[in-house]
């Protein structure tokens, strides 16, 4: 039997440009011995037809609700009950605002409303759309009544503007519809792990901050995998434009002193992976007010503020030199721009860390903020060099190997 051998998904393909990707997915999911049944809504079949959605499920599409061959069975709740899984890509915003309010006035929503099957979406909408409160509030809703996500992505948009609301790519689905479907082995059940993940904000005045780049994306796809491999997982985020990982305890904070308050606080564990950015400087004291360019009551600017730097606290180091109740695996990462593997391999043996993780972050490489990278893992004994990959790929490799390593049987 193939991967998705007797598994039934119902897909439902929302409006927009990234509707297309629909067809592959469906050509991924056949291939994979699963069936298909569709629900194209109005504004999907603005960019694809129903022809090209029917030549490749194999089955009629629908389009209505006041279908009367169908709705004569109450097909709108049939379709659902079919279902191993519902699908939703892409994902729009209306689509998301419809289920999380509990609207149902088409096929689309009413068929979500009434499943009683697990529903995964995959997002895709302007940046602006998806990082407008109101989304954001659906999403926080939709987490919270157990729907599934994968993506967005983030990266150039057909409107023209950058940012995340990119439709995960049809492979990114597929794998979240087969993480969904087929069991998947538990080498870590029973194991505690931590992660940290993203950047940390150290302000300066109340609206101004230090902080760097980083999505979170590696750390939030790391976290997901070890939860999938039955890890009981505790995430340390600091600000991230990304949903909370399904079944995952995450503690958000903003400062590397925050940080490390959370990151003792979920201890003990027995394996610590450190994928966070954490600023390396902050202001001793945030000043209290917006602190101004202009002279009060003067028209001329004041010269630049004089802000003294202090070293915040080194979080991998510190639970590497414990005494008492390190992890068994403690796992850094080295964001580096030159001179990779020499930095990383000498950052391993100051924290005191078993592995690091070393990955180049130079600006052309894309990998600050993208979704793909490519790794070495450095250990006391060895280096090895990873393929580029997803920076979901890179998760389940490490994952794997930390199963190994904690004695975990795949």
């Amino acid at each position: 039997m193939t991967q998705l051998g007797g598994k039934h998904i119902l897909l439902i393909i929302g409006g927009g440009i990234a509707a297309y990707k629909a067809l592959e997915l469906v050509r991924l999911i056949r291939k994979a011995g699963g069936s298909v049944d569709a629900i194209l809504t109005r504004a999907g079949a603005e960019f694809i037809t129903p022809m090209s959605v029917t030549a490749l499920t194999g089955g009629a599409v629908r389009t209505e609700l006041f279908d009367l061959g169908r709705e004569a069975e109450m097909g709108h709740i049939e379709a659902s009950r079919a279902a191993d899984l519902v699908v939703v890509a892409p994902a729009t915003a209306d689509l998301m605002a419809k289920l999380a309010g509990g609207l149902a006035n088409d096929l689309a929503s009413t068929t979500l409303l009434a499943a009683n099957k697990p529903v995964l979406m995959a997002p895709a909408m302007n940046v602006a759309m998806w990082h407008h409160p109101a989304t954001v509030r659906n999403l926080g809703t939709l987490i919270a009544d157990g729907v599934s996500f994968v993506g967005p992505g983030e990266g150039e948009m057909a409107c023209g503007e950058f940012g995340l609301g990119r439709l995960a790519e049809p492979q990114e689905i597929f794998d979240a519809i087969s993480h969904a479907l087929v069991p998947t082995p538990k080498p870590l059940a029973g194991a505690r792990a931590l992660v940290t993940s993203g950047p940390t904000h150290e302000p300066i005045d109340p609206v101004r901050y230090f902080a760097n780049r980083s999505s979170g994306k590696q750390g939030h796809a790391i976290a997901a995998a070890l939860a999938a491999a039955g890890a009981e997982t505790y995430l340390v985020s600091g600000p991230v434009a990304l949903p909370d990982p399904p079944g995952v305890s995450v503690t958000h904070v903003q400062t590397a002193r925050d940080m490390l308050a959370a990151v003792a606080a979920a201890r003990p564990v027995d394996v610590a992976v450190f994928a966070a950015a954490v600023a390396d400087w902050r202001t001793p004291d945030e000043a209290e007010q917006k602190i101004k360019k202009s002279r009060k009551g003067r028209k001329t600017k004041a010269p630049p503020p004089d802000i003294t730097l202090v070293e915040n606290p080194d979080i991998l180091g510190t639970v590497s030199a414990l005494a008492e109740g390190r992890p068994g695996l403690v796992i850094g990462f080295a964001a580096e721009t030159e001179n990779i593997v020499e930095h990383a391999r000498a950052k391993r043996k100051r924290k005191g860390c078993d592995w690091i993780l070393a990955n180049d972050v130079s600006p052309e490489t894309g990998t600050m903020g993208g979704d793909r990278t490519k790794v070495h893992l450095i250990t006391e004994a060895d280096i090895e060099d990873w393929p580029e990959g997803t920076k979901t790929e890179i998760a389940a490799r490490l994952v794997a190997r930390i199963a190994a390593a904690l004695g975990g049987e795949s």
